[in-house]
Protein backbone atom coordinates (compact mmCIF):
# COMPACT_ATOMS: atom_id res chain seq x y z
CA UNK A 1 0.00 0.00 0.00
CA UNK A 2 2.77 2.00 0.62
CA UNK A 3 4.39 1.71 -2.32
CA UNK A 4 0.93 2.65 -4.19
CA UNK A 5 0.19 5.71 -2.59
CA UNK A 6 4.06 7.02 -3.45
CA UNK A 7 3.33 6.18 -6.80
CA UNK A 8 0.06 8.36 -6.52
CA UNK A 9 1.81 10.95 -4.86
CA UNK A 10 4.54 10.94 -7.59
CA UNK A 11 2.02 12.03 -9.63
CA UNK A 12 1.35 15.41 -8.54
CA UNK A 13 3.10 17.61 -10.73
CA UNK A 14 5.18 19.88 -8.50
CA UNK A 15 3.58 23.27 -10.15
CA UNK A 16 0.69 22.69 -8.10
CA UNK A 17 2.24 23.05 -4.60
CA UNK A 18 4.59 25.84 -6.03
CA UNK A 19 1.27 28.15 -7.49
CA UNK A 20 -0.57 27.02 -4.08
CA UNK A 21 2.63 28.90 -2.06
CA UNK A 22 2.65 31.70 -4.25
CA UNK A 23 -1.57 31.74 -3.66
CA UNK A 24 -0.44 31.79 0.23
CA UNK A 25 -1.65 28.80 1.27
CA UNK A 26 -0.67 26.81 4.69
CA UNK A 27 0.72 23.46 4.46
CA UNK A 28 -2.64 22.41 5.50
CA UNK A 29 -4.82 24.13 3.42
CA UNK A 30 -2.07 22.99 0.71
CA UNK A 31 -2.75 19.37 1.90
CA UNK A 32 -6.61 19.44 1.93
CA UNK A 33 -7.29 21.22 -1.60
CA UNK A 34 -4.17 20.07 -3.49
CA UNK A 35 -2.90 16.73 -2.30
CA UNK A 36 -5.75 14.67 -1.10
CA UNK A 37 -8.35 15.98 -4.01
CA UNK A 38 -5.37 14.55 -6.79
CA UNK A 39 -4.68 11.24 -4.41
CA UNK A 40 -8.59 10.25 -3.94
CA UNK A 41 -8.30 7.57 -7.28
CA UNK A 42 -4.91 6.12 -5.44
CA UNK A 43 -6.70 6.14 -2.21
CA UNK A 44 -9.61 4.10 -3.51
CA UNK A 45 -7.65 1.76 -5.52
CA UNK A 46 -5.95 1.29 -2.20
CA UNK A 47 -9.11 0.95 -0.19
CA UNK A 48 -10.31 -1.43 -2.20
CA UNK A 49 -7.05 -3.41 -2.12
CA UNK A 50 -7.65 -3.83 1.41
CA UNK A 51 -11.19 -4.71 2.02
CA UNK A 52 -10.86 -7.20 -0.60
CA UNK A 53 -7.28 -8.70 0.90
CA UNK A 54 -9.23 -8.44 4.17
CA UNK A 55 -12.45 -9.92 3.60
CA UNK A 56 -10.73 -13.02 1.95
CA UNK A 57 -8.12 -14.16 4.09
CA UNK A 58 -8.01 -17.65 4.57
CA UNK A 59 -4.60 -19.06 4.22
CA UNK A 60 -3.09 -17.64 7.54
CA UNK A 61 -6.15 -18.73 9.64
CA UNK A 62 -6.42 -22.13 8.31
CA UNK A 63 -3.01 -23.22 8.39
CA UNK A 64 -2.26 -21.59 11.96
CA UNK A 65 -5.23 -22.60 13.70
CA UNK A 66 -8.20 -23.96 11.77
CA UNK A 67 -10.25 -21.38 13.13
CA UNK A 68 -9.52 -22.47 16.83
CA UNK A 69 -9.19 -22.06 19.72
CA UNK A 70 -13.13 -22.68 19.31
CA UNK A 71 -13.93 -20.34 16.48
CA UNK A 72 -11.87 -17.00 17.63
CA UNK A 73 -9.64 -17.27 14.50
CA UNK A 74 -12.53 -18.43 11.60
CA UNK A 75 -12.95 -15.64 8.78
CA UNK A 76 -15.93 -15.32 6.70
CA UNK A 77 -14.33 -17.35 4.48
CA UNK A 78 -12.93 -20.12 5.92
CA UNK A 79 -16.46 -20.23 7.76
CA UNK A 80 -17.36 -20.82 4.07
CA UNK A 81 -15.05 -23.43 3.16
CA UNK A 82 -15.70 -25.83 6.20
CA UNK A 83 -19.28 -25.18 5.53
CA UNK A 84 -18.87 -26.14 2.00
CA UNK A 85 -16.30 -28.73 2.10
CA UNK A 86 -16.22 -30.13 5.84
CA UNK A 87 -19.78 -30.58 6.62
CA UNK A 88 -20.81 -30.94 2.74
CA UNK A 89 -23.35 -28.41 3.09
CA UNK A 90 -23.32 -27.11 -0.62
CA UNK A 91 -26.05 -25.43 -0.80
CA UNK A 92 -25.36 -23.50 2.46
CA UNK A 93 -21.86 -22.92 1.46
CA UNK A 94 -22.95 -21.79 -2.03
CA UNK A 95 -25.34 -19.14 -0.58
CA UNK A 96 -22.02 -18.09 2.26
CA UNK A 97 -20.10 -17.47 -0.80
CA UNK A 98 -22.90 -15.65 -3.17
CA UNK A 99 -23.05 -12.82 0.35
CA UNK A 100 -19.93 -12.59 0.66
CA UNK A 101 -19.33 -11.46 -2.70
CA UNK A 102 -22.46 -9.24 -2.32
CA UNK A 103 -21.25 -7.61 0.58
CA UNK A 104 -17.76 -6.94 -0.99
CA UNK A 105 -19.21 -5.68 -3.64
CA UNK A 106 -21.82 -3.33 -1.32
CA UNK A 107 -18.59 -1.99 0.21
CA UNK A 108 -16.74 -1.29 -2.91
CA UNK A 109 -19.80 0.54 -4.33
CA UNK A 110 -20.09 2.77 -0.82
CA UNK A 111 -16.40 3.48 -1.68
CA UNK A 112 -16.53 4.28 -5.13
CA UNK A 113 -19.59 6.77 -4.76
CA UNK A 114 -17.45 8.56 -1.94
CA UNK A 115 -14.40 8.73 -3.57
CA UNK A 116 -14.49 7.90 -6.75
CA UNK A 117 -16.76 11.05 -8.00
CA UNK A 118 -15.15 13.90 -8.57
CA UNK A 119 -16.36 17.39 -6.24
CA UNK A 120 -18.83 19.99 -7.85
CA UNK A 121 -15.82 22.58 -7.51
CA UNK A 122 -13.28 19.77 -9.66
CA UNK A 123 -15.74 19.57 -12.38
CA UNK A 124 -15.63 22.99 -13.60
Amino acid sequence: MALLLLAGLQLIPGELYEASSLDGASPWQTFWRVTLPIMRPTILVALLFRTIDGVRIFDLPRVLTNGGPGKSTETVVLYTYNTFFTSLNFGYGSTLAVITFLIVLLVSFIYIRVLGAPTQGARR
